[in-house]
């Protein structure tokens, strides 16, 4: 049964990358850009290595307003994308869930109102290999490591 996902509150938006696909495992990656439209938003990239996974990198920042809009523009069509819970139907073995006031899709997840158990095109695909690519750029740009 498909997940209904309700906006986040005061227009506030929630965007997480992760890898690998499967939740089955230890993230090796993990994206979150937490903010609201029109204003900065933090962006945090944890990242496991070494031996199991056991060693931590963290890198944080914020992203300008006007970048922050940007992204906004970037994810909408999402919306409406073929998603599945058991697999991942883009080929780019990374989760992206994205919390916004217009859109609520996670690309492994059954979204009401997504096209579960549909064909992804090759259009599908280069949206959210733009989106992901996006993300990632956005991150190496502006997440630096944090120093105690």
């Amino acid at each position: 049964m498909p997940r209904s996902m309700a906006p986040p509150p005061s227009g506030e938006f929630s965007i997480r990358l992760t890898k690998p696909f499967t939740a089955t495992t230890t993230p090796t990656s993990k994206i979150e850009i937490i903010g609201e439209p029109n204003r900065p938003a933090t962006i945090k990239h944890t990242t496991h290595v070494g031996a199991q996974a056991q060693t931590l990198i963290i890198k944080e920042g914020s992203i300008d307003a006007e970048d922050s809009n940007e992204l906004m523009d970037l994810i909408r069509p999402l919306a409406g994308l073929p998603s599945d819970s058991n697999k991942d139907l883009y080929g780019k073995d990374v989760r992206l869930d994205v919390a916004t006031f217009e859109v609520q899709w996670d690309n492994g997840e059954e979204v009401e109102g997504g096209q579960e158990g549909r064909e992804v095109t090759g259009e599908n695909k280069e949206v959210f290999g733009g989106v992901v690519e996006s993300i990632e750029a956005l991150t190496r740009l502006k997440a630096k490591e944090r120093t105690s």
